[in-house]
């Protein structure tokens, strides 16, 4: 065995993986491109204050999870990315893209979070993300839902999936909230866990998120935000509900969630599924209408989500196979040299190709079968001779002779 195993909470994406996590990716990013979603990466690391200002000082992410390390000059600090909507909105605004909102972005790739691994989590981890950036009005959360909804439907996995929303209300709304769910927990400080007792000041909403029972208990007869909306923020939440039904997009509406960071406002979502275990979000976002002005932008609105590729990739399994091969399998040196020129015309042609590089026929026409070929094209002295290639079907054993010259329209059937 290898003295050298991969960092804790990393993992190889060997082929299989790959091809799984590369199989939701490129569905993910065809079903968006189809809702006028460009694909874009921010960089894979940030200024920190980008995450630590953006998502909340006082956010697990920031306090517990983001990988910062100071650069070479020690003049700076950076963070791995975390997530993508940071970034994201932070290119809006250092680009000054505002003439270009509506924006509508698809992204994906690795992040990195100091957490403890586990199934579907790790500390090096991949999401597809959308945002639509510059859009005020419900329309925009109904997109990202149903871009959502979509791109589960063609993973073939939104049946073991339920979506759960919840409103934060407007500015207004949730100031006056906030200060109402004080009144009610500050009575029962001394009982609430440490880390709650910190955000009871801060950013009490974010004790619905606690882990511990006790809060959980304290929390569970506490005024709701949805009695204390105003007028502006029911009618927007109103709006997203009768577009969700007008598309036949099921969901269930979840009071306590709040959603673990600091930016968001109005709508907050999650698709969940408890397939994987404990139930568990494999897409959650929401409306973060501040965040660009928390970055020194102007106030712009948007609204985005961002999906567990590992998860859904479990959730989905094999997906798409791999392609079948066409393989070489020639014998002698001068078979071995024209099988070369063959090889490169049938991949410009399309095909693909694999190549015995050694052995005899019988080795070769075993790792064409373990490489689940679906036909074999046999070259020796005899078919340079006549100027053909034997094809031998891998399926049913069949062998035709077909000229070289015109190999790639004879292996139509087998593409």
């Amino acid at each position: 065995m290898s003295t050298f195993q991969p960092v804790r909470g990393t993992h190889d994406l060997l082929p299989d993986d790959f091809r799984r996590h590369k199989w939701v990716t490129d569905t993910a990013q065809e079903i968006a491109e189809r809702y006028g979603f460009d694909e874009m990466t921010p960089p894979v690391f940030e200024f920190t204050p980008v995450f630590a200002r953006t998502m909340g000082e006082t956010s697990d992410v920031v306090t517990k999870e983001m990988y910062t390390f100071p650069d070479r000059s020690g003049e700076e600090e950076m963070t791995l990315r975390p997530e993508f909507t940071a970034g994201i909105c932070r290119a809006f605004a250092s680009n000054a893209l505002y003439d270009q909102a509506p924006f509508k972005v698809f992204a994906r790739g690795p992040l990195f979070r100091y957490e403890r691994p586990q199934k579907g989590r790790q500390r090096q981890f991949h999401q597809i993300d959308v945002e639509i950036i510059g859009v005020e009005g419900p329309q925009a959360d109904i997109e990202v839902l149903a871009v959502g909804q979509h791109i589960l439907e063609a993973l073939g996995v939104a049946q073991d999936c339920k979506l759960l929303l919840n409103t934060l209300g407007d500015p207004e709304s949730r100031a006056e909230y906030r200060d109402i769910l004080i009144r009610h927990l500050e009575p029962h400080k001394a009982e609430l866990s440490a880390e709650s007792q910190e955000r009871l000041h801060r950013n009490p909403m974010r004790i619905f998120d606690s882990k511990s029972e006790r809060d959980q208990e304290i929390v569970a007869d506490a005024p709701l935000l949805r009695d204390h909306l105003n007028d502006t923020s029911k009618a927007f939440f109103d709006q997203v509900l009768d577009g969700l039904t007008g598309l036949g997009i099921d969901y269930t509406i979840e009071p306590g969630l709040v959603r673990g960071l600091d930016y968001y406002t109005h709508t907050a979502f999650e698709f969940v599924t408890e397939t994987l275990g404990a139930q568990g979000a494999v897409i959650a976002g929401g409306r973060y209408d501040g965040l660009i002005e928390q970055l020194g932008g102007r106030p712009t609105p948007g609204i985005g989500w961002a999906g567990g590729v590992e998860r859904l990739a479990m959730m989905a399994g094999d997906g798409r196979a791999r392609r079948r091969p066409v393989a070489l399998v020639p014998l002698g040196d001068a078979a071995q040299a024209e099988a070369l020129v063959i090889a490169q015309d049938l991949r410009r042609a399309g095909y693909m190709v694999e190549m015995g590089y050694s052995g005899n026929m019988k080795r070769r026409l075993a790792r064409a079968n373990k490489a689940n070929a679906r036909a074999a094209l046999l070259l020796g002295d005899d078919e340079l001779a006549k100027g053909v290639a034997t094809v031998r079907d891998m399926e049913t054993g069949e062998q035709t002779e077909a000229p070289i010259a015109s190999l790639a329209e004879h292996l139509v059937q087998y593409r």
